[in-house]
């Protein structure tokens, strides 16, 4: 690249000896880079004479594309500094909390973040694929061994009901009193989050009752409006379902819900340990 990049600028200066100076090194030391990739090539690709310089027809054939090796070299290398200053990160539902202006308060400013939205379908928030190289989450995460992360929230969880549902009306509710309700689930392919937003812990060993799977916000809301059935949520992504036919009770006896900011454990990256870092100087990384 070096050699190309030589002979590119003898042929735009027209001059060893200006491009010597444009490029900081001595006007023999380029000529000799020149000469050796003459050399490599079998082909004399300069003229030289009391006039200048000049390309022969060799040259002239060459010049596109040692122009077009060099363009996608410098093309390459752009994007190779782009995905090291960017992190892509998944996201199954807003993280809201005024997370991600805190975080990019703190971020450098070099380092970019590219949301995806993620199914609920997909445990691992797009890690696992290698989809994304972050998330915010919920725990429990599938094989917890594979990644590691920082908890942004602890929060209580809630209940969405139809409006027009019994309990709908209270301040607060315990878990007894909606532990028969027909539940609105996750897809069995969310795994242990699934059991986590059934409260299966809680319940003595006695199934829930699943009325419906649900993968996505407005596919929840629209369920538990029309009376399908409940589901559980944290606290803070009550806003997402707090609408019209839908109201949220606190569920005052269940333990709560963990978001985190979670990557694989095996990563590489500089970005997303800046990312770790600027959570927790954005006072967020709750102590265990």
């Amino acid at each position: 690249m070096r050699d190309l990049r030589y002979f590119l600028a003898v042929v735009e200066a027209a001059s060893f000896t200006a491009a010597a100076e444009r490029l900081y090194v001595s006007q023999p030391a380029l000529s000799k880079q020149v000469r050796a990739l003459e050399k490599s090539l079998g082909q004399t690709l300069l003229c030289r004479d009391n006039r200048g310089i000049c390309l022969t027809p060799a040259g002239a054939v060459f010049l596109p594309h040692a122009r077009e090796v060099v363009a996608r070299w410098d093309e390459a290398q752009n994007a190779l500094a782009r995905q090291a200053n960017s992190v892509v990160v998944g996201l199954q539902t807003s993280p809201g909390r005024n997370l991600l202006p805190r975080i990019r308060a703190q971020l450098p400013e070099q380092i970019e973040l590219e949301l995806r939205q993620v199914s609920w379908a997909d445990a691992s928030c797009g890690l696992a694929d290698r989809s994304t190289e972050a998330a915010f989450c919920w725990l429990p995460l599938p094989e917890p061994s594979a990644y590691r992360w920082v908890t942004l929230a602890r929060e209580r969880r809630m209940v969405a009901l139809a409006e027009k549902h019994p309990l709908a009306g209270q301040e607060s509710v315990t878990f007894a009193e909606i532990a028969g309700e027909p539940m609105l689930a996750l897809p069995a392919s969310a795994g242990p989050l699934r059991d986590h937003f059934l409260a299966v812990e809680q319940r003595g060993g006695v199934p829930p009752v699943i009325s419906g799977v649900v993968a996505d916000v407005e596919t929840t809301y629209e369920a538990v409006a029309d009376g399908q059935g409940v589901v559980l949520l944290a606290e803070g992504n009550a806003p997402v379902l707090a609408r019209a036919c839908v109201r949220i009770v606190p569920v005052v006896d269940l333990p709560p819900s963990e978001l985190v900011l979670v990557w694989r454990a095996d990563t590489e990256s500089t970005a997303v340990r800046r990312l770790v870092q600027a959570c927790v100087n954005a006072g967020l990384g709750l102590p265990e």
